[in-house]
């Protein structure tokens, strides 16, 4: 259903790749995240969430450059306890943008104030690396309960082509190792809009947003872009267990469980147009 939508798609949506060392510690945690392009100038747009830890890499790693070897030198970034569930201080973070230029001098970042969204606009390339651009829909009209739709990101990363620099107290990129992660598609329906201050600010589906998947399209049959994967929802679903009895290889054991249902949440596609046209950035409607 979604073969080539998903081809579509893919040309426009890249990885973002993370890689992050805590606070006397020498393992590196890679992670990554995903963004899409909305115009052929360079313009991606991702989650603020994942704009902000893009951000404040640059601060935490100038202070690291400052302070080597100085515990003063940690930052304590509140995203670290999400991603570990205890907190943690990072202290390096280092982040790549894959296959979407030849070559980058920065980039320009504008963060929406109330919504889960970010702007890129990068600078500096001679040459983009992906293909085409997202075509939003123009009638929202079409965004209705148990419509079929997709998302494709980046979870489950691969890469390893990175290292702890130990003579240099550094993380870094290297030449060798695998350097890509495959894109992953995960498809539901629409089960409800979600409003915020009486106005249809996300979408909610009925199969989970995987991690990596935040920034990434969401999209019809026809590669037709709806929203932004965001965020997941966890609904308690009350079918709760305690100590259930439940016979498994001849054998009866107990059962303790608290289901949940996990559902997407997306940025609207009408937030994220207004977002675009506030900025002057050029985009395209199907």
């Amino acid at each position: 259903m979604y073969v080539k939508a998903i081809e579509l798609v893919s040309g426009f949506t890249r990885p973002i790749h993370s890689i992050i060392r805590y606070e006397q510690q020498q393992q590196i945690i890679p992670g990554s995240a995903t963004l899409f392009f909305v115009n052929e100038k360079g313009t991606a747009i991702t989650c603020k969430h994942v704009a902000e830890l893009i951000i404040a890499a640059e601060q935490i790693n100038r202070i690291h450059q400052q302070k080597k070897g100085d515990a003063s030198a940690a930052v304590h970034i509140p995203e670290a306890e999400k991603k570990t569930g205890s907190p943690q201080t990072i202290v390096q973070i280092k982040n790549s943008f894959v296959n979407c230029f030849d070559t980058i001098s920065g980039f320009n970042c504008l963060l929406h104030p109330l919504y889960d969204l970010a702007i890129l606009q990068f600078q500096g390339f001679s040459k983009t690396l992906y293909t085409g651009y997202a075509r939003f829909a123009s009638d929202y009209t079409q965004i209705r309960q148990g419509k079929s739709v997709c998302r494709l990101g980046y979870p489950f990363p691969e890469f390893n082509n990175f290292r702890y620099n130990q003579a240099e107290d550094e993380i870094e990129w290297t030449q060798t190792g695998i350097t890509n992660s495959p894109s992953f598609p995960i498809d539901g329906i629409i089960t409800r809009l979600i409003a915020r201050n009486q106005t249809a600010a996300g979408i909610e589906i009925s199969s989970p947003g995987l991690r990596g998947q935040s920034g990434g399209p969401l999209f019809d049959t026809e590669g037709v872009v709806y929203g932004m994967q965001s965020a997941t929802a966890h609904l308690h679903l009350g079918f709760d267990l305690t100590d259930f009895a439940v016979q498994e290889g001849g054998m009866v054991r107990k059962v303790t469980n608290a289901p949940f249902l996990h559902v997407g949440q997306c940025v609207h596609v009408e937030i994220i147009k207004d977002f675009l046209r506030q900025h002057a950035v050029t985009f395209y409607e199907a």
